[in-house]
């Protein structure tokens, strides 16, 4: 799906290349004695702008924006609650889980867990983690970022290579810092792009009006949806795909998991000033994640309505090029550019914050861990060194990933997070809440659940690719139709009780050992803050979210 490009729309891709090319160089400039502290987090010296910024830009990759925009042409809206039910798990980041982990002065996740638990529990999360990041998150974000090309013309092999050499080379030559910089300002071009097709498209329509009549004269013709199908977050328990109880339920364990305990994310917290610049950077990238409803999930909605009046041309069974659709074959001289742009800016910022990461946890969990007197300088150096690993190797695995991605086996890979992440989000949150909880404990029930999970995710595999029979009415099949939001849920609550049961059975570490890594009982009262207003107003922001595109509001 090439598109012919502008003049104009090559100089403002060139022009944003080269502004994040100059950003990356200058950040990178002030680690030249070669701090590990500096290159892995950024100094530790960041506002909450920043922090905020880098949160939200790291999240939201080509992948998220070609997904949620596919949603909307769908009217698969239940999908966006994915991103509102974001803004509450960072309010749970910033007021929970930060103070503990800049308390204790670490610098990953794994890290945070060997002093809470053991170093079985360490290498456990170490492990789960790099492997994640390479076969599913970075391996992901380059073939979207090589689609994002496609449009433009550029050759997908070619476009997988430039992506992923030209975020390499400025996670190599600045490290967090130069990540965190350039987010913001990949954020803030995301949002420009994002916000001039989302307004561009409804002017196109006529308003909300436009689109409204037009969704309603589609749904005349068999098959189509009803217009109120479009914009309702709530599906019947029955649902197969996003039952209710599934999004408000198990949905928040996925996101405890990522937005809370994965080194992906929090790594950009680590890199705060202090607690409270921590806390506003993660209630900032709430308010932030209430936006893509908007600028991704509308002009889905909106590319589904210029389908409907002929005016663009994507098929709907395969919706995510419904984004690049509108970029192709409708947006003016200029736009066009701005929008790839936005489009490039949600791919790097992404790519970057993965490489980042997994050499962090290459370093410190690892090569740390078998140098322990290791110099700053070879840190960094090691560090340098691994991501140029990661990204040869995230090269050489671009053709296998290719290719199964035509036998749909990556899509189950996707699926990984909803059964890797419920062990971990119970061994992080109940270790903070009671000090009798023990390493033993917390590695039982990290290696029965990853076991559960991973059984249901290979069985799964198997049986859509007609490898495996199962017979309706088996104790398999029953395992197998449980929806994937309610079966994090269970496995949650029976990773949780396994974490309790075996803990009685040994012994808790020392108060002195858990001193910083739990809870502990404070005589000091609670007073309000302006932490604590901005948070009651994004709780407020999402249930009017919730109550606006329901059957109380646009769904009725």
């Amino acid at each position: 799906m090439a598109t012919t490009m502008s003049f104009w729309d090559v100089g403002i891709i060139l022009f944003y290349f080269a502004v994040i090319l100059w950003i990356a160089k200058w950040a990178s400039k002030d680690n030249k004695e070669g701090s590990a502290t500096d290159y892995f987090l950024a100094g530790k010296n960041q506002g909450w702008l920043v922090v905020g910024a880098s949160l939200f830009a790291s999240n939201i990759g080509s992948e998220i924006i070609l997904g949620v925009s596919g949603a909307g042409a769908r009217a698969n809206m239940p999908m966006a609650n994915f991103e509102i039910i974001a803004s509450l798990v960072l309010i749970l980041l910033g007021w929970v889980f930060v103070p503990f982990y800049l308390r204790t002065g670490v610098y990953t996740m794994p890290e945070f867990l060997e002093k809470r638990y053991s170093k079985a529990c360490r290498n456990y999360l170490s492990v789960v983690s790099i492997l994640a990041y390479v076969i599913t998150k970075i391996s992901l974000i380059i073939f979207a970022g090589a689609l994002v090309f496609e449009t433009i013309g550029v050759p997908f092999w070619t476009g997988a290579i430039i992506t992923v050499i030209a975020t390499g080379f400025y996670t190599v030559l600045g490290g967090l810092k130069a990540v965190i910089y350039t987010d913001m300002v990949q954020a803030v071009i995301l949002l420009i792009g994002t916000i001039a097709v989302t307004t561009f498209g409804m002017y196109q329509l006529g308003g909300w009006d436009g689109l409204m009549n037009t969704l309603e004269v589609a749904s005349q013709t068999p098959g189509n949806p009803k217009p109120e199908r479009f914009f309702n977050l709530w599906r019947p328990m029955s649902d197969t795909e996003y039952p209710w109880t599934g999004m408000l339920f198990g949905a928040p364990i996925l996101g405890v998991w990522y937005w809370c305990t994965d080194q992906y994310i929090v790594q950009r917290t680590l890199s705060a000033k202090d607690v409270s610049n921590a806390r506003k950077g993660a209630l900032f990238a709430g308010y932030l994640k209430l936006l893509p409803v908007f600028i991704f999930f509308i002009p889905g909605v909106i590319a589904y309505a210029l389908l409907q009046k002929g005016e663009i041309n994507f098929v709907l069974q395969n919706a995510d090029q419904a984004l690049p659709a509108m970029i192709n074959s409708f947006l003016p001289v200029g736009l066009k550019g701005l929008a790839i742009a936005g489009l490039l800016a949600a791919l790097m910022s992404s790519l970057s914050s993965a490489f980042n990461s997994s050499s962090t946890l290459l370093t410190i969990d690892f090569y740390k861990q078998y140098k322990p007197n290791a110099s700053d300088k070879n840190l960094v150096r090691f560090g340098q060194v691994a991501t140029i690993v990661l990204v040869v190797v995230s090269l050489g695995w671009i053709p296998f990933m290719r290719s199964l991605m035509g036998g749909g086996i990556f899509h189950y890979l996707q699926s990984v997070q909803a059964y890797i992440s419920p062990p971990i989000a119970a061994v992080f949150l109940f270790g903070l809440f009671y000090k009798w909880i023990n390493a033993k404990g917390a590695i039982v029930a990290l290696w029965s659940g990853f076991i559960l999970g991973i059984f249901r995710l290979v069985t799964e595999f198997m049986l859509n690719e007609g490898v495996l029979t199962v017979e309706k009415g088996t104790l398999l099949s029953y395992f197998l139709e449980v929806n994937f939001l309610h079966f994090a849920l269970v496995l949650f609550l029976f990773c949780a009780v396994v974490l309790m049961v075996v803990s009685r059975f040994g012994r808790q570490k020392s108060d002195e050992a858990l001193a910083l890594v739990t809870f502990q009982k404070s005589n000091r009262q609670f007073k309000w803050s302006k932490d604590a207003t901005l948070t009651l107003l994004l709780v407020i922001f999402v249930l009017v979210l919730w109550a606006l595109f329901s059957p109380l509001g646009l769904a009725s």
